[in-house]
């Protein structure tokens, strides 16, 4: 009969039974992140449906609303960059969201050539209604914590930030390889 491996916390092999050992400690945040991130993806969904919108839609009002309360402009190939997105793609998503009524096209003011892309009232205020009350929840959340505290979650986040910025896209893939030397 074959050995029941013990279990390893998804991608976190355990190397101790006792839950006071660093490793333990730091597979816990890891899953406790784990567990916000995918709390926060099911958040996204609801709202991408209650709102009636995809995803790229949903961030460029969030782009855009932030961009306008900094006093910044915005145009399509911007917004085509931030998504990463073709330029057709970004011209057809603009185009939904103005029929929709969610953003409207303007005349730049110094340059009559090209536009900018601002989400109208209705949007910031849809925008508001829909996520204000989970900010206010999320304030709530955190906002009884010590310096300490803060201080120790902003450098574990700035840390995991950093552990993911640095995967290599283009690191070795066996899979990728193999379907090259397949094709030739």
């Amino acid at each position: 009969m074959p050995e029941v491996p013990t279990p390893t916390h998804y991608w976190y092999p355990s190397d101790s039974d006792d839950p006071g050992t660093p490793r333990e400690r730091g597979i816990a945040v890891l899953q406790a992140f784990r567990l916000y991130r995918a709390a926060e993806a099911a958040m996204r969904r609801r709202t991408r449906d209650s709102m009636s919108m995809g995803e790229n839609e949903l961030l460029v009002l969030r782009y855009l609303i932030k961009a306008q309360g900094e006093g910044r402009l915005v145009g399509p190939t911007e917004l085509a960059r931030y998504l990463g997105i073709s330029t057709a793609s970004t011209t057809a998503l603009i185009d939904r969201l103005q029929k929709s009524g969610h953003v409207v096209r303007q005349a730049h003011p110094s340059d009559r050539r090209s536009v900018h892309v601002v989400a109208t009232e209705k949007s910031d205020d849809e925008v508001r209604a829909t996520l204000g009350r989970m900010h206010e929840r999320m304030i709530a959340a955190v906002d009884g914590m010590t310096v300490d505290e803060a201080r120790a979650v902003i450098a574990c986040l700035g840390r995991l930030q950093q552990a993911v910025d640095e995967v290599d896209a283009h690191a070795h893939d066996p899979r990728a390889e193999q379907a090259r030397s397949d094709r030739s």
